[in-house]
């Protein structure tokens, strides 16, 4: 059996396909993101005025300290950063750890039916 290395047979479109996410970063990202949603849609209400049926008041109960004010849209955005970036990292966790145990079991499984007949040629 000869040692070879797999990137070497793989495209590299397989292999980025394949490769983890960098959790920080992800979170970081979809946590600007959005941060950024919930300011601009603070500051939109507080130019147009109070809308029927739109309740952004609502988010005070989820967000201390958010209201429908300026304040409350640069409070609004950190707690949407926050959110954004604890959810992001988390999906970014759980899909790493769900990605490595799938190549795992494949390479496991491959491993295992390319070996099975082994005792066949004693």
């Amino acid at each position: 059996m000869t040692d070879r290395d797999d990137s070497e047979t793989l495209p590299t479109e397989a292999v980025l396909a394949f490769a983890p996410l960098h959790k920080r970063a992800f979170g970081v990202a979809v946590g600007f993101a959005s941060g950024l949603i919930l300011f601009l849609i603070t500051v939109i209400s507080v130019l147009r005025g109070p809308h029927p049926g739109f309740s952004l008041g609502l988010l005070r109960i989820y967000f201390a300290g958010y209201t429908v004010s300026w304040t409350g849209a640069v409070i609004g955005f950190g707690w949407g950063f926050l959110v954004g970036f604890v959810a992001a990292w988390f999906l970014a966790f759980c899909r790493n750890v769900i990605l490595a145990l799938s190549i795992f079991v494949i390479r496991a499984r491959s491993e295992l039916s390319a070996t099975r007949d082994f005792l066949d040629h004693i």
